[in-house]
Parts: structure tokens; C-alpha cells; sequence
């Protein structure tokens, strides 16, 4: 409880638990285009800047760049994902979603839509989007980088 005694369980609980649903609904859903979570927002991210290095993505991630190399291994496997040499640094990849890797993109963003629509469902819209400002506050307070998973540091 908190220490107004409003919210019993507390406010950290109710967002944990919020949490693991919403991760564990994304998990399954995303697993039916063959895709893990982590998957689905490194393609997201290669979408948002075509042409990255695989070193500017593992600075972003906060993660080692052998980390990066081993997450995107299974998307250029799957077709989702090209390698290709940089013309500028002979020594980076710059990495570049397929044809395939954008339609599978798109149906992620459907998948999404769905999951959040139906995460929110008990709430109006001036309700979801004072949701949405509250969370990105405390997101922004705990020093978390706007659409980066903590969980590719595992």
C-alpha cells in the first residue's frame, strides 16, 4: 500500500504485473508471425534508420556490439534482415530491412495496434492518452531511452 493508502498493492506492483501481461500477450501474439519480442523492436528500430550500423544500434541498445551481431543473426537468417558492407567504414555493417522484413513489419504494427487497443479497452481516450503521459513521466524520470526494452541487456 501506498502511503495515502489509495492504491493497495502499490502503484510499483500494479505496474509490475500490468507489465509481465502486456509482455506476455505481446510474446504470444508476436510469436504467431514467427517473431520474438526483442525480434519485433530491432526491426524496428533498422526500420526507423535505414542504413544503421550495427555498432551505432548495440550504442543505442546499450549493449555490446557481439550482442547485436547475435540478435540480428536470426532475422538475416529468416530473410527479415540484409548485412551489407558500408561504402563510408569497410569495417561496419550497415543493416536494412528486406521486402519481406518490411511486410512482416506492417503486420507487426497491426499485432500492436491490436495488443494496446485491447490492453486499454476499459479506458476512454482522454484516459489512455493521461495514461500515456503519466508513463512516459515516470519512464523519463527512471532515465529509461524511449522504445528501448531494458531487456536486450539481459
Amino acid at each position: 500500500m501506498t502511503a495515502s493508502g489509495k492504491h493497495p498493492g502499490g502503484i510499483a506492483f500494479l505496474l509490475a504485473q500490468l507489465g509481465a501481461h502486456a509482455a506476455n500477450r505481446f510474446a504470444e501474439r508476436t510469436a504467431d508471425l514467427g517473431l520474438a519480442p526483442s525480434e519485433v523492436g530491432l526491426l524496428r528500430m533498422i526500420a526507423t534508420q535505414p542504413g544503421r550500423s550495427q555498432r551505432s544500434l548495440a550504442e543505442e541498445l546499450g549493449v555490446v556490439a557481439s550482442r547485436v551481431t547475435a540478435l540480428v543473426d536470426p532475422l538475416e537468417r529468416s530473410g527479415l534482415v540484409e548485412r551489407r558492407r558500408s561504402t563510408n567504414d569497410r569495417r561496419n555493417y550497415e543493416l536494412h530491412l528486406t521486402d519481406r522484413g518490411m511486410q512482416v513489419l506492417g503486420r507487426v504494427r497491426e499485432v500492436a495496434m491490436a495488443h494496446e487497443a485491447e490492453l486499454c479497452e476499459g479506458l476512454d481516450e482522454r484516459q489512455r492518452d493521461e495514461l500515456a503521459t503519466l508513463l512516459r513521466a515516470v519512464a523519463e524520470h527512471q532515465g529509461l531511452t524511449p522504445g528501448v526494452h531494458p531487456g536486450y541487456r539481459a
